[in-house]
């Protein structure tokens, strides 16, 4: 806001971060201050009052852009939008007068005896419900066109009120911290809320008595309650105890409470900050921090979009894509959180040094503090880099001395490098990790040799960090395959061993001792390496004699576990339609298929079910014969049998024609 045009242009080409801002509602401001921001039930317009001087303004969504401006005689309190656009609102203002406004502008305006600070529409008897600096709750009748008996409360005063939508209960909270509750058609009080005793926890810390600050209904049985010190308490109807208390913990009177049901969320707001928690759990979603202070919040209905009226100019509009999918007259912006980077790069001002208090003290330019020379920014200020150098000159006259030693220490460092270094070997899988060192200084030395280049690292390579990292991948030399496959690893394993301690004592002497040490000699490695190669076929025979004996000791362990155990006989249930003929059939399928391919379709053919036939190509056709189960063997025959009856039957029957066709003639 303090940068020139000049530099804002210039910051523009260089930052990313600015170029992808985008302005979604043109002029989506107010002179000075918004106060109240409301969108209309049709979801096209979005009204927002503010000052100086005090003004209304509507903007048409499907425009992006401002519809009309009108400007009032005072400040709006607030403000209701009785028809699905704007063509009819209600403004409460400051000097307790009430104007209502049509299509076409100023339609009427009228006053109530006392200064009031909310009210509610009733829909269903056209009544509209005042509170204020006043034990009265007065009603207006618009169909009428006159004012009611009004209602007569045990508060003081009243700060807000709230009708709900199904059952139509008018409920408003007091200055003395109690939710009295109205049945509009009997005007009679239903019940008593003590909201500010049940906000008081073991964990608050408040200083007064709590009032009720704001208030709104969910559904038919559900309402939140925010107190003047920054608690929100969630109630069924049905209990005088709160479901939850939120606490925001900054002692701010709560602003505005709203409802996200997609994911029963509840989004409640003081003048600092705005907090989205579950309404079953109090667990937080998440959390935003604007840059001024907050008066109003407004949730754009069915979608994620958020905006809220400020102590500042402009009125921001938040887009959170998990809270729902944004409103049709801005599709576009789902297209472009997916394109968005989701770690933007941090400005940097080059013309401009950032300094804490701290630092202003050891300059000695603590007593600039308010002026124009320091910008105030988060826990510190902004200051031109030309004062900054020319102060730290002044102040420090022997920088160069600081430099002096800061080089010398940077040769000393260089110097050190050159000594001989201590490799350090990863906690897990050491002996592999010193054998992939050593095999990785020969190929240096080979490819040095043959001016080639070097292959990369196993240690330093990312896919393989996890091996010497996680206790999972250690090798178990002690297991059969590792034995089996690496007979000699045991002397040359020691050898490793010994150098893994020798390495161990010299980075313990590092730690205890600045100094590096200089290392012992390894003639008990050379005089070894000799026999090492002499009694290599000793060793392969004594392992082979170890896992021999390791096996002799298994297999008696397992004939004694097979003696003690007592078999028990095992019972099978044999399927409905089944006979049981013997456990030959079984052992018989289990020989079949240990046998060849070949042996097998030589059996096939004997038995009849397979015919191998030459093509004239030169190729074999094999046609296979499925084998009927006992199942339908049995149908077969019991068809057969039934042909066989009819035919029987049928030969009888023309028989006895034959017979009676005689006797005819006969007589």
């Amino acid at each position: 806001q303090w940068l020139s045009d000049r530099k804002k242009r210039a910051l523009q080409k260089k930052d990313v971060d600015i170029r992808r801002r985008i302005e979604l509602i043109q002029d989506f401001e107010m002179p000075t201050v918004c106060t109240k921001i409301k969108v209309s039930r049709d979801g096209q317009y979005v009204m927002a009052a503010g000052t100086y001087k005090p003004r209304i303004r509507c903007y048409d969504t499907y425009q992006l852009s401002q519809k009309f401006e009108r400007c009032l005689d005072s400040e709006v309190v607030t403000f209701e939008i009785l028809s699905d656009d704007y063509s009819k609102i209600v403004f409460l203002q400051c000097g307790r007068f009430v104007e209502f406004h049509s299509q076409h502008g100023h339609y009427y305006k009228t006053r109530i005896p006392k200064f009031g600070r909310d009210f509610s529409y009733h829909y269903p008897s056209c009544d509209l419900y005042f509170v204020g600096a006043s034990s009265e709750v007065y009603r207006l009748n618009l169909e009428q066109g006159r004012f009611l008996n009004s209602l007569q409360t045990d508060a003081s005063e009243s700060n807000v009120c709230d009708i709900n939508p199904v059952h139509f209960l008018f409920a408003m909270g007091t200055a003395e911290g109690k939710v009295e509750c109205w049945d509009p058609r009997t005007r009679n009080r239903v019940g008593l809320l003590d909201c500010a005793l049940n906000s008081v926890t073991a964990d608050t810390e408040i200083e007064g008595l709590p009032s009720i600050s704001a208030l709104k209904f969910d559904g038919a049985l559900n309402m939140a309650v925010g107190t003047s010190t920054g608690q929100v308490l969630l109630y069924d109807l049905r209990s005088s105890n709160p479901l939850i208390v939120k606490d925001h913990h900054y002692g701010l009177p709560i602003k505005s409470i709203q409802f996200q049901h997609q994911l029963d969320l509840i989004i409640s707001a003081d003048s600092r900050i705005i907090k989205m928690w579950n309404k079953d759990t109090g667990k937080i979603f998440t959390s935003m921090e604007p840059e001024h202070d907050i008066n109003d919040v407004c949730l754009y209905p069915n979608s994620g979009m958020l905006m809220t009226a400020n102590e500042a100019p402009k009125m921001n509009i938040y887009y959170i894509p998990v809270l729902g999918p944004a409103p049709k007259w801005c599709s576009f912006l789902d297209n472009l959180t997916e394109e968005l980077e989701e770690n933007p790069e941090s400005t940097v001002y080059d013309d401009y040094k950032f300094v804490t208090r701290k630092d202003l003290e050891n300059l000695g330019l603590a007593h600039l503090i308010g002026s124009s020379l320091l910008r105030a920014y988060m826990h510190g200020f902004f200051m031109d880099i030309r004062l900054y150098h020319k102060a730290k000159m002044m102040a420090n006259p022997f920088a160069y001395e600081e430099y002096r030693r800061e080089k010398i220490r940077q040769k000393i460092e260089e110097t050190r490098a050159q000594r001989v270094q201590l490799k350090k070997l990863p906690k897990v899988n050491k002996e592999l990790a010193l054998k992939l060192i050593e095999e990785e200084g020969e190929e240096q030395q080979v490819a040095r040799k043959r001016k080639q280049k070097n292959l990369p690292s196993l240690l330093k390579d990312d896919r393989f960090k996890v091996m010497f990292e996680n206790p999972d991948f250690q090798v178990d030399e002690q297991s059969e395959e590792f034995r089996l496959l690496n007979p000699l690893v045991s002397k040359i394993s020691e050898k490793r061993k010994r150098k893994l301690k020798l390495l161990e004592e010299l980075e313990a002497q590092e730690q205890e001792e600045e100094e590096e040490p200089e290392g012992k000699a390894s003639d008990a490695e050379s005089s070894e390496s000799s026999d090492d190669e002499k009694g290599w076929v000793e060793e392969v025979r004594k392992q082979r004699k170890l896992l021999r004996q390791e096996e002799k000791v298994k297999r008696q362990e397992r004939f004694k576990e097979d003696q003690q155990t007592l078999l028990k006989p095992q019972f099978f249930e044999i399927k409905e339609g089944e006979e049981f003929r013997s456990f030959k059939d079984s052992a018989k399928k289990q020989k079949l298929m240990k046998k060849t391919l070949g042996d097998r379709l030589k059996l096939e053919e004997k038995l009849g079910t397979l015919d191998v036939s030459d093509t004239t190509v030169g190729s074999k056709q094999a046609t296979f014969k499925l084998k009927k189960s006992e199942q339908q063997r049995k149908q077969q025959e019991a068809e057969k049998q039934h042909r066989q009856e009819r035919k029987i039957l049928r030969r009888s029957a023309s028989h006895l024609k034959s017979k009676r066709g005689r006797g005819r003639l006969f007589h």
